[in-house]
């Protein structure tokens, strides 16, 4: 039997899975890490700890499987994908806390680049946001002319989590096209850092990393002597697990956000409403695109249930509340804490929580909240059939929220579609898995890694039309109360 190993670094934790061949989860060995909220609008973790931690997994779930390191035939990291550290290359310490996807430290950096807009989103597919690491990049480098001065003269390195991690493991410098297209600073056509984004951003290309296919060695851990032969972006891994392999591929992710990407094959299809233009992954041959919606809180405004108002203990709780009501009484959930992303991209709006009444208790504002992940996910399919033509039939799902059958039923039914659950939803790391396995000669081709995949459940929508219509128009006015 042959296995393959996931580092799967997350926005909360990290994770280490071992698959057979067959993509059986062997073992798993999984961590939390620190969030850490400096200020209002500002999101960091501690590198070092994730480093700590993503070590420690690899370790104990290779204990935990009984077998021996060299037994792993390769190993693939995925990763939070935004998110970025700054480090010295000569002792390897990390200068102050990685920058989290979610911080919006760099509003007025995007606000200054309105104006370069078109020209920004023709090379990278992507809207001006504080989403993306180029932006709060710049952002922390403007702040803090020392750490400028180390960027010019080779005493800083710049990456994502998946560099860093790789960096630390095998000493190379390296990123990939999937990572690398949500910077800002990589040319999605020609998948090379752009020197006039460079320039736009004032950030030497000097500290940035080599981009490398998806699927290629990234080098050799070096305390195990297994090789990394695959790095994708978490929603790029997860769209490999899920096999969406072929134009019109559509899956869906719920985890501490939302990400829907649709394959558009070897197209880049520029969106003109409200989504992402990415690659989707690369081999050494063929690179493929995506388009994709993200939705910043999803998972995570059930934490935010947990941990800032006490509502729950534990976020499986939420569904206990939720399901003690038929509806949510009027009830609805924004849960824009970090501004909206997809379809509409404002920095300026805030979470809201609309319709309350006396009647209205903790069950409604639970279900509201399950409620608001679907209703997100909605906005972004209805822009993606907008932008391609495309009539979407099914989806593709994945991620911890799965466990919330009240939360799959009324995505089906609010969405019109059918909802495909895979056996392994441990998707992300099972993708990262198999093209890493695909990268080394496990499998042969993506058609023999297709048919790893296998259904386990399914929704269909039961909801009258007039009802889920009607829902929608309250959730669309919900929406412009969050603008206030």
């Amino acid at each position: 039997m042959k296995y393959l190993g996931a580092i799967d670094q997350g926005t909360t934790s990290s994770r280490f899975i071992i698959f057979d061949e067959k993509a059986n989860i062997v073992s798993v060995s999984q961590k939390e890490h620190k969030q850490i909220f400096p200020k209002p609008g500002l999101v960091e973790h501690c590198a070092n700890e994730i480093l700590k931690n993503v070590k420690f997994v690899v370790k104990n779930a290779i204990t935990k499987a009984n077998i021996e390191a060299k037994e792993i035939v390769s190993i693939g990291i995925t990763n939070q994908r935004e998110t970025f550290v700054l480090w010295n290359p000569q002792t390897g310490e990390p200068y102050g806390n990685a920058v989290v996807w979610q911080d919006t430290r760099s509003k007025e950096v995007c606000e200054s680049l309105k104006d370069k807009k078109e020209l920004i989103g023709q090379l990278t597919g992507l809207p001006i946001a504080t989403y993306f690491s180029a932006p709060k990049l710049k952002q922390v480098l403007d702040l803090n002319q020392d750490l400028r001065k180390k960027a010019k003269e080779g005493k800083l390195l710049f990456g994502t989590i998946d560099t860093w991690l790789v960096w630390n493991l095998t000493g190379n410098h390296f990123t990939d096209s999937t990572n690398a297209s949500r910077t800002m600073l990589m040319d999605l056509e020609k998948l090379e850092w752009s020197d006039e984004l460079c320039k736009i951003f004032d950030i030497p290309k000097e500290i940035l990393p080599k981009i490398k296919p998806s699927i290629s060695n990234f080098g050799e851990i070096k305390d195990f002597n297994i090789s990394i032969d695959a790095v994708l972006g978490d929603q790029h891994a997860a769209l490999f697990g899920q096999a969406c392999f072929n134009k019109g591929d559509l899956k869906n992710t719920y985890g501490t956000g939302c990400f829907t990407l649709l394959n558009m094959g070897k197209e880049i299809v520029r969106s003109k409403n409200g989504l992402i233009s990415t690659v989707a992954f690369q081999t050494q041959d063929e690179t493929f695109y995506a388009l994709e919606g993200s939705v910043a809180i999803a998972g995570a405004a059930v934490q935010w249930l947990r941990d800032n108002l006490g509502i729950i203990k534990e976020s499986k709780e939420v569904n206990e509340l939720a399901a003690k009501v038929s509806d949510t009484g009027g009830v609805y959930f924004v849960p824009a804490f970090s501004g909206l992303y997809a379809p509409y991209w404002r920095d300026d709006a805030r979470g809201v929580i609309v319709g309350l009444t006396r009647y209205s208790n903790k069950n409604h504002i639970a279900r509201a909240t399950l409620e608001a992940v679907a209703y997100q996910t909605k906005e972004l399919i209805e822009a993606m059939e907008a932008d391609t033509g495309i009539k979407i039939k099914e989806l593709k799902v994945d991620g911890g929220m799965l466990a919330s059958e009240l939360l799959m039923q009324f995505q089906a039914d609010i969405l019109g579609v059918k909802l495909l659950c895979p056996k392994v939803i441990e998707t992300t790391a099972l993708g990262v898995a198999l093209a890493t396995g695909l990268g080394v000669g496990v499998y042969s081709s993506l058609d023999q890694v297709g048919r790893l995949w296998n259904l386990d459940k399914e929704y269909s929508a039961k909801m009258n039309v007039n009802i889920s219509d009607d829902l929608l128009v309250g959730w669309k006015k919900s929406i412009e109360k969050s603008f206030d």
